[in-house]
């Protein structure tokens, strides 16, 4: 009896290894995973997704995440190429394309990659204009991208899209901004001004020219502003002279301005008459 036991326990013993030994050899990875396989340290390759079996002991498996990464890049403050200083973050989208690499060529793919759009961010920055870093983030945003992608690409990583979050400017940069943004809009206003001016003299031009011409139009339009100011409720006493008189009294306007005209000059060559008698008796 006590042998049988022994050797009940012996068997269990032995099926319960058997039993860890087949259960460490499944592995199940999900569709968006990859396992990297290593037979006694050397690569085999990827693995997945769904079931698959490995040798125990002699095998291990390295689960990789193919899904897209979302990495914020922490603010960086550097200067622009034009000497101010400003602080920048990012975000970054990346993904593995290539899981092998991504095990076997970097130890950490998620910092490193993090490091080296830092020192990107950093530099791009560096080299482009404060208005560029401005009003053209969409350009830098590409370059960022491209640089990045090509130096994480022998770690089987692919960069999607690196977009620059925020831009911080110093307060008295803003506050200089924010003067000459009021300056240009006041510039404008003076300009729209001024043609607005130009454009209103030429049509008053036009006006006086037909009314030159057809003289019973300023009649009419006196008559319109007759008109107007009537339906006005204010104590106005509008009295109109007509055309011929206001004609009449420029001619006599111009009568007696050639008559004092005339006039001086008689007074000026009796005066100069005078003086040449004078000078005779003497």
């Amino acid at each position: 009896m006590a042998l049988v036991s022994a050797g009940n326990v012996v068997l269990a013993i032995v099926l319960l290894f058997v039993l860890i030994i087949l259960a460490s050899a499944i592995k199940i990875v999900k569709e968006y995973e990859r396992a990297v396989i290593f037979r006694l340290g050397r690569i085999v390759g990827a693995r997945g997704p769904g079931l698959f079996f490995i040798i125990p002991i002699f095998e291990k498996a390295v689960i990789v995440d193919l899904r897209t990464r979302v990495l914020d890049v922490p603010v960086q403050e550097t200067i622009t190429k034009d000497n101010v200083p400003v602080r920048v973050n990012a975000v970054v989208y990346f993904r593995v394309i290539e899981p092998v690499k991504a095990v076997t060529q970097v130890s950490n793919y998620i910092m490193a990659t993090s490091q080296i759009a830092q020192t990107t961010l950093r530099s791009v920055i560096g080299q482009a204009h404060l208005d560029e870093l401005l009003s053209e983030r969409e350009k830098l945003n590409l370059q960022l991208q491209k640089i990045i992608d090509e130096a994480t690409d022998p770690w089987g990583i692919k960069v999607s899209t690196v977009e620059i979050k925020d831009v911080e400017l110093p307060s008295g940069m803003q506050r200089a901004m924010a003067r000459q943004a009021e300056a240009e809009r006041e510039r404008r206003a003076r300009i729209l001004l001024a043609e607005a001016e130009r454009q209103a003299a030429e049509k008053l031009r036009e006006a006086a020219e037909i009314i030159s011409e057809h003289p019973m139009a300023l009649q009419l339009r006196t008559l319109q502003t007759i008109s107007d100011v009537a339906g006005d409720k204010s104590n106005v006493i509008v009295l109109t002279l007509p055309m011929e008189m206001l004609k009449l009294f420029r001619s006599l306007g111009e009568t007696a301005e050639v008559a004092k005209i005339k006039l001086e000059k008689e007074v000026r060559e009796e005066a100069e008459k005078e003086a040449e008698a004078k000078a005779e008796q003497e």
